[in-house]
């Protein structure tokens, strides 16, 4: 080998080192909802000088408190926390838009010097942000979309395939709003795009495992929890200050039932008997998308030395 071919080697070796070793580190923690993620998070935040950037689809709404299991001001234990209560629940917070908030939050936290700590159950949110997904360029239509509001989940899904049976195969026929935003970017491309995905971020992601027994019991005790603590009354509240039914619908599981109660849709059992079989539905959709990344690193949800073990070495 020629002289020149091992220095065009050796400066190759160099950028690819230096390109990896320079990402700005992110430390994720995620698995599906009741396993523990917020108190791992605030407890791996005082240790590593961290701050929380939340990752919960619905926490980034005012007012949307005990019906998400939002962490409170006590529970934060002193570690910032970034993306709770960013956004009024009557407007509508895409991915594209989390993930730039997220984006200029974890610069922020570069910039003190501190680690920024990702932490929620929404998985598309999770790798919207570390993969830095590119999303297709074609702004909302408000008059399509209110148009397909109207169809069924199987018409949908029925147009969606006609336009482009690729995408639609990617897409659960329960899922609306995907299917018609799907719809509304191959009505203006003819096809969706593939998601560019270009990592910018050195990252350890930690997902949390637990028994589904346990998981089950934890769930309704937290539900329970959260009537006592005054959920029904929270989306009172909510409604009255404007925000319609329609929309807490949209908003799903906790605030699409209770809303369903206090219109008398639905008997207070049916609400908590639907709660329950709808939320342990929605966990196994979270573990259905994080088992396809083969990046997450599993842990039990106890084993906080191992946990910290990990961080502790990604940290150095």
């Amino acid at each position: 080998m020629r002289i020149s071919q091992r220095i065009n080697l050796v400066n190759k070796a160099r950028t690819w080192y230096f390109h990896i070793m320079l990402k700005p580190k992110v430390l994720v923690i995620l698995g599906p909802t009741a396993t523990g993620k917020s108190d791992l998070a605030v407890r791996l935040g005082k240790k590593y000088s961290g701050e929380v950037i939340s990752a919960d689809s619905r926490q980034v709404y005012e007012g949307l408190n005990l019906g998400t299991g939002k962490i409170t001001k006590k529970e934060m234990k002193g570690v910032p926390h970034h993306l709770l209560d960013v956004v009024s629940p009557k407007k509508v917070m895409t991915v594209a838009d989390y993930k730039s908030r997220a984006q200029k939050v974890i610069a922020e936290v570069h910039s003190r010097g501190k680690l920024p700590i990702l932490c929620g159950g929404t998985g598309f949110y999770i790798q919207a942000v570390i993969d830095d997904i590119v999303f297709p360029d074609v702004p909302p239509n408000p008059r399509l979309r209110k148009t397909l509001e109207k169809l069924s989940a199987e018409k949908l899904f029925e147009k969606l395939h006609a336009l482009d049976s690729a995408r639609a195969q990617t897409l659960g026929i329960e899922n609306r709003t995907k299917i018609i935003r799907a719809i509304e970017i191959a009505q203006v491309l003819g096809v969706v795009p593939p998601l560019k995905k270009n990592s910018p971020y050195s990252c350890l992601q930690i997902g949390l495992e637990i028994p589904d027994d346990t998981l089950k019991e934890r769930i309704s005790a937290r539900l329970m929890h959260r009537i006592k603590k005054g959920m029904v009354r929270e989306v009172t509240k909510l409604h009255e200050a404007g925000l319609s039914w329609k929309r807490m619908h949209s908003l799903g599981l906790e605030y699409r039932y209770v809303s369903l109660y206090l219109q008398k849709k639905i008997s207070r059992n049916e609400m908590m008997d639907s709660l329950t079989t709808e939320i342990w539905h929605y966990v196994r959709r979270q573990k259905t998308w994080f088992k396809k990344d083969k990046r997450i690193q599993w842990f039990s949800y106890k084993d906080t030395a191992s946990i910290e073990k990990a961080v502790k070495i990604f940290t150095r």
